[in-house]
């Protein structure tokens, strides 16, 4: 595998794991994929900071929750340490087109920067 293949594969499974709701209830395991200056523009139109989108998913992800349904996922290597992503989620009737980059940071790649902008069917 090349190591931009890698890289954008890297970069996938993080993003991938903060949507299952195994991660997103564990402030650790958040944590170790987020880094230190991520901030998030969030589909209700909320600008996150690190620590609240931490303690937000440990307060509201219920265990037994079903993980976000995700579409159309690709990625690109845009520099040797930074990966752009984007995708759709659909969870519980909403939905979102999504755009996250990812740093390599002390050799791991860790979410930098989110952004969703929710949409409809009519939209697409």
């Amino acid at each position: 595998m090349r190591e931009h293949d890698q890289a954008v594969e890297s970069a996938m499974e993080g993003e991938l794991a903060l949507l299952t709701p195994k991660v997103r209830r564990s402030p650790e395991r958040v944590g170790a994929l987020l880094h230190p200056d991520f901030h998030e523009f969030g589909a209700s139109g909320r600008h996150w900071s690190r620590a609240a989108i931490i303690a937000s998913l440990a307060a509201t992800t219920e265990p037994a929750a079903r993980p976000v349904a995700v579409s159309a996922l690709r990625g690109v290597q845009l520099a040797p340490d930074l990966v752009h992503l984007t995708y759709d989620t659909e969870y519980d009737g909403s939905r979102a087109h999504r755009s996250s980059l990812w740093r390599r940071t002390e050799g791991h790649w860790l979410l930098y920067f989110h952004q969703a902008t929710p949409f409809s069917e009519r939209a697409t």
